[in-house]
């Protein structure tokens, strides 16, 4: 029996699939599927190995609320209105649908297992059916539970999204929870330096990477049981870069880098392919809606990928729009990225990097030295086929003025077209949460 097989429609199966999205945490590309080949992921290797990956995925921001709104709303953070943490107060704008919202009204009964990040209650971000309630869910037990979800609807015609989201790889890593790698296995990526304090920071992440891979696989043999290939889409990725520093919470690509690996319906009868072409979490909203029979709404930013996953070339050029707003304290920050090139803005006086707690904490800040403390420029400009790493800085080289002003201009174009509040000045902190949001009605007489 197919897992949802589909209600009457004027869709046909093969058009409006059943949806499993599996999120990790913190992890950005560090996946063996996206050639780091020493990262012990084998389950989304051997996965990756009968889909479609996109090997130029980007999340809009570098940090785990404003990075989900994206993928959830298809429009950037500050246009939806998540620019910091849901634990610090910052909420949806009331116009914004939710992906569980857009998809219930094409027919689907929206289903979340594990963590989301998009506001402390997760039973009103739309979904029908919520389970596991905790902050910190673990991708084992996350991954029990969306078997067992799995199994349980095996018989039922409903079409369904389940979102399955995994609390690793975020930091902290500790032995008794991960089996590290050997530290002299690792590979340093080139914007981190190569010690003795890194590769034990590298170890850890592995072992976090390890178990996420193994729940993965967990979830992936469940969906494989239990549901019709014909008709199920199966699409695994992470909120953002990982959590090191010159990654998570800035704009150079480490930061705002996500995996993304796609089954398709076997009734596509599209085989495995590498993309190529830049692509963005804004874009997996549009294609499930088309997926499901829709069409676009205009608010969307991002494009669709159905054509990318039947085989079709996406556009040879793009341009991506990436921000940063609030994380531990006030940062603003936004970007323009091409196939070429990178300008940064940075709209705020301070140190070059920035790092959060849990990154000034870390073994890798105990061997990095200081010079990130400098003063950061309010521009910055890489060249990202000499500079994959983003370490030279032409911003105020005489032969790239042209570029910084085209892409200046760009950047202030979309700003002004999104409206950005950040064009006005500062953007302050949201208004402190009240529990009378959410209140019951007092009871016929009741004065305090």
């Amino acid at each position: 029996m197919m897992c949802g097989a589909v209600r009457r429609s004027l869709v046909s199966v093969s058009e409006r699939p059943n949806v499993v999205l599996i999120h990790g945490h913190d992890v950005g590309r560090f996946l063996s599927c996206h050639g780091r080949t020493a990262v012990p992921s084998p389950n989304l290797d051997a996965f990756a190995g009968g889909a479609v990956v996109f090997d130029n995925a980007f999340s809009t921001a570098p940090l785990c609320t404003p990075a989900r709104s994206s993928l959830f709303t298809g429009r950037s953070p500050h246009v939806n209105g998540l620019m910091g943490l849901a634990h610090d107060g910052w909420r949806y704008r009331h116009s914004v649908r939710t992906m569980p919202e857009v998809l219930s009204e094409h027919g689907y009964h929206t289903a979340l297992v594990g963590l989301q990040h998009e506001h402390p209650d997760p039973t009103v971000v739309g979904f029908d059916e919520v389970r596991g309630m905790g902050f910190l869910p673990r991708a084992l037990p996350v991954a029990e539970e969306a078997a067992a979800w799995l199994r349980r609807r095996r018989d039922d015609d409903a079409q369904f999204l389940l979102t399955v989201g995994m609390w690793e790889a975020h930091r902290p890593w500790r032995a008794e929870d991960y089996e590290f790698a050997d530290p002299a296995t690792v590979e340093v990526p080139a914007f981190l330096p190569d010690n003795e304090h890194t590769r034990e920071d590298l170890a850890g992440f592995y072992g976090a990477i390890r178990q996420f891979d193994q729940a993965v696989g967990h979830v992936l043999r469940a969906v494989d049981e239990f549901c019709d290939p014909a008709s199920t889409m199966v699409i695994v990725t992470t909120d953002h870069g990982a959590a090191f520093p010159r990654a998570k919470g800035t704009l150079y690509d480490p930061g705002v880098e996500v995996a993304l690996v796609v089954r398709p319906p076997s009734s596509w009868r599209a085989g495995p392919a590498r993309v190529t072409s830049m692509v963005s979490h804004l874009d997996i909203l549009p294609t499930l809606v088309e997926a499901a029979g829709g069409e676009a709404r205009p608010e969307w930013e991002g494009r669709s990928l159905v054509g990318d996953l039947r085989g079709e070339a996406g556009p040879a050029e793009r341009e991506l729009y990436l921000e940063k707003t609030y994380h531990d304290g006030y940062d603003p920050i936004r970007a323009v990225r091409t196939q070429r090139y990178k300008l940064i803005r940075n709209f705020a006086d301070g140190p070059r990097l920035t790092l959060a707690k849990d990154l000034e904490e870390s073994p890798t800040r105990r061997g990095m030295g200081d010079a990130h403390l400098a003063s950061r420029p309010a521009l910055e400009l890489y060249d990202l086929l000499t500079d994959p790493a983003e370490l030279t800085d032409l911003a105020d080289d005489p032969g790239h003025q042209e570029v910084v002003a085209g892409l200046r201009g760009r950047l202030e174009r979309w700003m002004t077209a999104t409206a950005d509040p950040l064009l006005d000045g500062s953007i302050g902190r949201p208004a402190a949460s009240s529990r009378l949001v959410d209140a019951q009605p007092d009871l016929a007489g009741q004065t305090g």
